[in-house]
């Protein structure tokens, strides 16, 4: 299970709750700085932010799912179409993920509070029952200004997108391109790419399920930021 070490005890994913008491922020790693896109720069993904110790932990427990997130398409329909090459990305969506780095690599949550729109429009987080997107953020972080969570949204936009449900309301590119592929079919770079956001223990539970069950992001077409989830 993916998990922060807080006073030297392993928490899993699945016990960083809302509360009303978030546990303090564990010191991270420095790590590299990669170009992702022209013009902008991102920490590199991985190791798994907050890895394990026990790289052979049990089956992943992820976030709350998002009703309206994409789901990995059905065996018998058209696969994702995975894009890896940012630069091919419409301009609309392109600029929207930019912006999603550019706010969380600042390391203040609130940045991300103008990118998500209001009303019938505005980011579904999580599986959107809560009223304040950004506490929501908050509550789901190993940490108390959520910059655990920024790190975890770093990481994904840092990988391909899956372009799901092409030509209907429901079109989106979703981060990261695992959410659109059957993990027994991922190639062993693939593996690699999923194991620098995810633990070898989170991954042997997803194999389970025979999904992508971690954090993901999808912006629409004309460059909406829709969700920012986690679940089946």
């Amino acid at each position: 299970m993916l998990a922060a070490m807080v006073g030297g005890h392993a928490l899993a994913l699945s016990e960083l709750r809302p509360s009303d008491e978030p546990s303090q922020p564990e010191q991270g790693q420095s790590r590299a700085i990669l170009q992702a896109f022209e013009g902008t720069t991102l920490p590199q993904p991985g190791p798994a932010i907050n890895r394990s110790a026990q790289a052979g932990d049990a089956k992943t427990t992820a976030p709350p799912a998002d009703p309206n997130a994409a789901k990995p398409a059905p065996a018998d329909s058209k696969p994702a179409e995975i894009i890896r090459d940012m630069t091919k990305l419409p301009a609309p969506v392109k600029h929207m993920r930019e912006q999603l780095v550019e706010a969380a690599a600042s390391g203040d949550i609130t940045r991300l509070r103008a990118l998500m729109g209001t009303g019938a429009t505005q980011t579904q987080v999580m599986n959107g029952e809560f009223e304040d997107p950004i506490e929501t953020l908050k509550s789901f972080s190993g940490d108390a200004d959520g910059q655990e969570i920024l790190a975890i949204l770093l990481d994904i936009l840092s990988t391909g997108a899956a372009h799901f449900d092409v030509g209907t309301p429901d079109e989106a590119y979703v981060w990261p391109y695992f959410a659109g592929k059957q993990l027994s079919t991922l190639t062993p770079p693939e593996r690699v790419d999923l194991l620098r956001i995810v633990t070898a223990g989170d991954l042997a539970g997803m194999e389970e399920n025979g999904n992508y069950n971690f954090f993901r992001a999808g912006i629409s077409p004309d460059g909406k930021w829709k969700f920012f989830s986690g679940g089946d």
